[in-house]
């Protein structure tokens, strides 16, 4: 499917691949040293390190579903997701060096949430902001990888710096 030159390849696994091992290390951090919901309070009244599982998508989406729907949605959709990003990043990596690094960052973010969906059925999450009762959804490296590579990529967007399709 990709035949990239060698050093879009290489950005393409080195940010991805980055990512993947800082979150799954993160996680696995997470879960040997911090029962689930227990949590560490960083930052009085604003942050917290919570071990949390995630049987939904992002801000708890499909949540509710029965596990084998949830299982389906989320499997079959993060490897649509993963096929296009490749498909884009084949397409954007040589002439849109920023773009490309957006696109392998959220590539990777998907990878390292893929593993914990397939692993345990759930993402685990830890990053808990919060303000009095007010709480942001828990996220991860993976998740914040994913949004800071939209943010690059809809900059692209905005701006009409992607390549023809």
């Amino acid at each position: 499917m990709l035949d990239l030159k060698s050093k879009e390849l290489l950005r393409l696994i080195l940010v991805s691949g980055i990512i993947v091992a800082a979150d799954q290390l993160t996680k696995y951090i997470i879960k040997v040293n911090l029962a689930l919901y227990d949590h560490i309070v960083v930052i009085e009244n604003f942050f917290d390190i919570t071990h949390i599982l995630n049987p939904g998508g992002a801000f708890g989406f499909f949540a509710e579903k029965s596990p084998e729907i949830r299982k389906f949605i989320f499997l079959f959709l993060s490897s649509v997701v993963a096929v296009f990003v490749l498909w884009f990043y084949k397409k954007s990596s040589e002439k849109y060096v920023f773009l490309s690094y957006g696109l392998a960052l959220i590539f990777g973010g998907a990878v390292g949430n893929l593993i914990d969906r397939f692993m345990y059925g759930k993402v685990v999450d830890f990053l808990d902001f919060y303000i009095g009762s007010a709480h942001w959804p828990a996220f991860n490296v993976a998740d914040s990888s994913i949004n800071i590579g939209m943010g690059i990529l809809i900059f692209h967007i905005l701006f009409n710096k992607i390549p023809d399709m």
